[in-house]
């Protein structure tokens, strides 16, 4: 594994709810990266010019894993422009929780982030302002979609996440590429768990978790929301594909993994502390662990999760966060400007090497991780969000994360049938929607 490359996630951690993955910052001096932008400035020009905004100021509110970035940029964007970037530290889901109001009290900033699965929900409550995304292949149609509702744009998609495969290369050559070859791996004794006799900790995945799972029950073929995320009246988590994926981690959980898998508040404690100190093999996890993996001291490789024993691919949620701009803001033409600057693949390319070493969603920068060949987690972040479900963006899918919280857990602890539990938990997630919204 690349270590320098891993060390820029030593300050932090991401989860499935926060999606804030941390970063020790490795730019330069900001006086020196007044070459960030070029690319942003041309079209900020073409969008008005720094005439239109001189004396202007563009209040951005972010993450503090984020400032080295803007300061480093802002001096080519404020040259171009004519206005000034002033930088706020905060916690992004207090920026977007105190937005409603916030912005009509003139209190909010202009640009701000907030994850995938918000900005739908906050555009169509009015809280958002309206975005035209650049023409310049940046993006494709599932980048488009994850800041899209009711066939209007609300942000400009920033970095981009998803599940992958972690692996102890001391203890597997290489990585498993079928589930097959997981399930032959807990035959292997080196494996076997101490305590519970039968038990192996080969391969570990948090699927008593919805959003863990998830990657699962979509690649055997259960889905949320209909085939674009949209429709809350058609939740496909009970179908007969769905259940046959709550039937496979019910026999994982049954047959095959320690009890502490089935608690849903440290089953990911659990896992982790397993492949840090060198018992298991393989496990499935986020770009957030990647910082404690590598501390652990063990031999870590990143690739994409195995094909699924349907010969489907595993397809998680595909994650991460977009820039939006408010719809309270005074300078919603400059806050557009400065979406286009930020996301450019120059700067995008200055996040992923010299500040976070998150992946950008800029398509120009992912395929530029693809070419180098040089950085195996952001590849398989790439490869794997490639064949991932956009995370339906609608405020409806509240009502999923509650309906399903204990979906798995009923079904592998054996209190109800992997049929019955999918039912209630899509009954649940109804009977909320219909009296919420």
């Amino acid at each position: 594994m690349n270590q320098k490359r891993f060390k820029k996630y030593l300050m932090g951690v991401i989860s499935a709810s926060a999606l804030v993955l941390a970063a020790c910052g490795g730019g330069e001096d900001p006086a020196e990266e007044t070459s960030s932008g070029t690319e942003g400035t041309n079209e900020s020009s073409e969008q008005g010019g720094s005439s239109s905004f001189e004396g202007t100021t563009l209040k951005v509110t972010i993450d503090p894993m984020y400032t080295e970035f803007i300061n480093g940029i802002s001096d080519s964007f404020e040259e171009e422009t004519g206005a000034t970037i002033e930088v706020e530290e905060k916690d992004m889901f207090e920026t977007l929780e105190a937005l409603p109001l916030d912005g009509p009290a003139g209190l909010s900033p202009d640009v701000m982030l907030a994850p995938y699965d918000r900005i739908g929900g906050l555009g169509q409550q009015g809280h958002l302002a309206e975005y035209t995304l650049p023409d310049d292949g940046r993006y494709d149609e599932t980048d488009e979609q994850q800041v899209t509702m009711n066939d209007t744009i609300y942000g400009a998609p920033f970095v981009i996440e998803s599940m992958v495969l972690y692996y102890n290369t001391d203890l597997l050559d290489t990585a498993p590429t079928s589930f097959e070859e997981l399930e032959a791996l807990t035959e292997d004794e080196q494996f076997a768990y101490t305590g519970e006799a039968g038990k192996s900790v080969a391969f570990l995945a948090n699927w008593v978790d919805f959003y863990n799972s998830y990657g699962l029950l979509n690649g055997f073929g259960g889905y949320v929301f209909g085939a674009d995320g949209t429709d809350p009246t058609d939740i496909g988590l009970n179908t007969p594909e769905a259940i046959e994926g709550i039937e496979y981690a019910t026999d994982w959980f049954q047959n095959t993994w320690p009890q502490g898998m089935l608690d849903v508040t440290t089953a990911g404690n659990f896992i982790d502390e397993q492949f840090t100190t060198g018992a298991a093999g393989a496990v499935i996890n986020g770009p957030w662990a990647a910082s404690s993996y590598m501390e652990s001291g063990v031999n870590v490789a990143v690739a994409t999760v195995p094909t699924l024993p349907n010969g489907e691919e595993y397809q998680p949620f595909a994650g991460g966060k977009g820039w939006v701009v408010s719809e309270y803001s005074e300078n919603a033409e400059l806050g557009q400007v400065f979406l286009d600057f930020v996301t450019n693949e120059e700067n995008m390319e200055a996040l992923y090497s010299e500040y976070t070493s998150e992946v950008p969603a800029n398509q120009m920068v992912r395929q530029m991780i693809i070419d180098a060949n040089e950085d195996e987690l952001a590849m398989a972040v790439v490869n794997q969000y490639n064949v991932s479900s956009p995370m339906p963006n609608i405020p409806e899918m509240a009502e999923v994360w509650v309906g399903a919280e204990t979906m798995m857990f009923d079904s592998g602890s054996g209190n109800k049938t992997a049929e019955e539990s999918a039912n209630d938990s899509v009954e649940v997630i109804q009977q909320n929607i219909e009296q919420k919204y």
